[in-house]
């Protein structure tokens, strides 16, 4: 009888022993599938039809509230929350900060990082750049110097945009321009659409 329960003693400190090692295990893992783990991934865990409203601090000194509608590879569309409709788009290098509440952070961070990847997130800045100009968008860049131009983009190319300057409800005409400008993609800091229907 003592035998049994000496081996039943043993095998209990085994299990506890087997489990504390799995713990650590997964811990390690968990460890390095965080340490893995892009803005970009987090931004699509937010993502969805209960996007959480979010802060979006920007490169400028912008602060943007609002939901995210889309995620690219290297940009992030937004839904403003604010009385007047809009969208933005933001180069994910110009955001310097969000301010989000703990559950949604936690829940961002468990966002699947494998699978299978959709168009919009393989789409570049400059490709969603080059479909605002086949449509003819009118658009605000708001530069990381934190100076903003309005019109409507006329080229995007491999790295910067040609834009011709007019007012903001005003199509874009000769006559209506007052200047053109080229801008880097590097310099924006966010790009506002009067239709938040454009990042979805």
């Amino acid at each position: 009888m003592r035998w049994d329960r000496f081996f039943e003693d043993l095998e209990d400190q085994l299990d506890s022993e087997w489990e504390a090692e799995r713990a650590a295990l997964d811990s390690e893992a968990e460890r390095l599938r965080l340490s893995r783990l892009p803005l970009t991934e987090r931004l699509r865990g937010l993502c969805g039809p209960d996007a959480p409203v979010i802060s979006l601090e920007l490169a400028g000194d912008a602060v943007l509230t609002g939901r995210v509608t889309a995620v690219g590879a290297d940009w992030v569309g937004v839904a403003l929350a604010e009385t007047r409709a809009g969208a933005a788009l933001l180069p994910v290098d110009a955001i310097t900060g969000l301010g989000i509440a703990e559950a949604d952070l936690l829940r961002s961070a468990r966002a699947d990082a494998g699978g299978h990847r959709g168009l919009s997130e393989r789409m570049t800045l400059g490709f969603v750049l080059r479909d605002l100009t086949r449509r003819r968008v009118p658009v605000t860049l708001h530069l990381r110097t934190a100076r903003a131009l309005t019109g409507t983009i006329d080229r995007a190319l491999a790295d910067h945009l040609d834009l011709a300057l007019h007012e903001p409800d005003t199509p874009r005409r000769s006559a209506a321009v007052t200047g053109m400008r080229i801008v880097p993609f590097a310099a924006l800091a966010w790009v506002r659409l009067e239709s938040p229907a454009l990042m979805r």
